[in-house]
């Protein structure tokens, strides 16, 4: 089944008892039972639900995966992910990621004994030199948030699986659409469902997809023991943003090409990140793991100047300035104070994140009226 097909019917189908083709919002939070414990497959809505339940085989199948589960935020999934170590254990990570996972990861799990290293993944010696005995995760991000690196998922998967151990990549701006990290050996693929998947920004969601049975037995267990749930009326949403994921990504693809070559034909704009472009230093594995390269841009202005940015991002009329991404409107953001403030100051001066730097999120709107907002904002 290709994908698009697959988007609108795989994981889901008719309500058994009413035959409705969308399914239902089931609004409840308990389940009758016939006599204790006999029951028809549902006890109480934080363990399961009917509605979360066609979510999580909907992303399962997008996947090409086996199980799929869904959480109130990204941050969840990723926190749920995190629970399966120990202190002691160790995680090599990206050093240029979401501002909200370098958080969770050195604020909440490094006080418990869990030590993070931040390394340069694009370089997988990098990589291989943080590994030791006691290396359990390594995090991939793909394109990176907001540099948009490439990492080889291929290479980082035979790293972990020498070092034994799990490889978790966070799928986020690619989606199953633009690249399926299972079949290049991930163990764990994670998403905020918030951005593309759902894609109307209405909705926060996460989740988590993986084939081993034992990785379910126990992600499962975290899920409903520590009540990361999403509501079924999220669900509803995500299940039909899925529906058109396919031809909206497509649409962010083609105006993101558009997009990122006005930007680099501009004489005010230094550098523009996008790893469609030949001479992006990892380009060739974009070209190889990768369907097209997505909707993501970011670059820096001539001179590189805090204050240009700001008031280019003022100036934006379609462009909104806000937080998150990938909703079919179009979007912008000053990373270095918005989903980056989390992260010191010299962290991000040494991943190379400039306090200069304008991330977009390119909509799914007629690309000529996205050029003329550049073209009045940047002058």
């Amino acid at each position: 089944m290709k994908f698009g097909t697959k988007a609108i019917h795989a994981g889901v189908h008719p309500d058994p008892t009413t035959g409705a083709i969308m399914t239902p919002i089931y609004q409840t939070s308990t389940y009758v039972q016939r006599s204790p414990g006999d029951h028809k497959g549902y006890e109480y809505s934080r363990t399961h639900n009917p509605t979360r339940t066609q979510l999580q085989d909907a992303l399962a199948a997008l996947d090409n995966g086996q199980h799929g589960l869904a959480f109130a935020s990204g941050m969840a999934a990723t926190d749920c992910v995190i629970k399966l170590l120990q202190p002691g254990d160790e995680v090599i990570s990206t050093n240029d990621l979401y501002g909200g996972s370098y958080r969770i990861f050195t604020k909440v799990y490094e006080p418990l004994g869990i030590k993070f290293h931040f390394v340069p993944m694009h370089d997988m010696e990098a990589v291989r030199a943080k590994v030791n005995e006691r290396t359990k995760l390594i995090w991939v991000e793909t394109p990176t948030n907001p540099l948009l690196n490439v990492i080889d998922i291929a290479a980082a998967s035979a790293v972990a699986k020498e070092a034994g151990a799990l490889l978790v990549v966070d799928n986020t701006f690619s989606t199953p659409y633009l690249q399926t990290p299972l079949a290049l050996g991930a163990d764990i693929v994670v998403y905020s469902l918030t951005k593309y998947m759902a894609g109307h920004s209405d909705t926060v969601m996460g989740a988590l997809v993986y084939n081993d049975d034992q990785l379910h037995e126990r992600l499962s267990f975290y899920q409903n023991a520590c009540g990361g749930t999403p509501g079924p009326q999220d669900c509803f949403l995500v299940l039909r943003g899925l529906k058109t994921l396919h031809i909206r990504m497509q649409r962010h693809c083609e105006n993101g090409r558009k997009i990122a070559e006005y930007l680099k034909a501009h004489p005010k704009v230094e550098k523009v990140y996008w790893p469609g472009f030949q001479d992006h230093p990892n380009h060739a594995v974009a070209a190889r793991q990768m369907n097209d390269f997505g909707g993501m841009i970011s670059f820096v202005l001539e001179g590189d100047r805090k204050e240009d940015a700001i008031a280019v991002l003022e100036k934006f009329q379609l462009f909104s300035l806000a937080e998150s991404l990938g909703g079919v409107e179009s979007l912008s953001g000053h990373p270095a104070t918005m989903t980056h403030a989390s992260i010191p100051a010299e962290a991000r001066k040494a991943a190379g994140l400039s306090d200069s730097l304008i991330r977009l999120s390119v909509g799914i709107e007629d690309v000529e009226d996205l050029i003329e907002d550049l073209k009045q904002a940047i002058g």
